[in-house]
């Protein structure tokens, strides 16, 4: 099962109503064919209603935990877009990620 997979799997627990994860480690210095370690992660749920970003970040990685290379994962770089229902409604898209200066400057 691909990196992607497993973490789309573990974010399960969030109920999400969308999630969206984009590999970017193409655009990262040192990508090499079918490197999955910089992701972009798009993610809506109630689980997310009345805490802080910190809180719902925090969420993420309990789940994401065992995918990060602090616990010997393949996931370097995950960069988090958590929304509640309600603001993605108003928002409807994640920021764009900024340029990797090894890469693409």
């Amino acid at each position: 099962m691909s990196t992607a997979d497993q973490l789309t799997e573990y974010l399960q627990d969030l109920n999400p109503t969308h999630l969206a994860l984009e590999n970017e480690s193409m655009q990262h210095a040192g990508y090499f064919e079918g490197k999955e370690s910089h992701f972009k992660l798009t993610i809506v749920s109630e689980a997310f209603a009345g805490k802080r970003p910190v809180a719902r970040h925090q969420q993420v990685y309990a789940l994401a935990g065992p995918l990060l290379t602090s616990a010997g994962g393949t996931i370097h770089a995950l960069a988090i877009h958590a929304y509640t229902p309600d603001e993605w409604a108003a928002t409807g898209a994640a920021p764009d990620s900024p340029l990797c200066a090894g890469k693409n400057n």
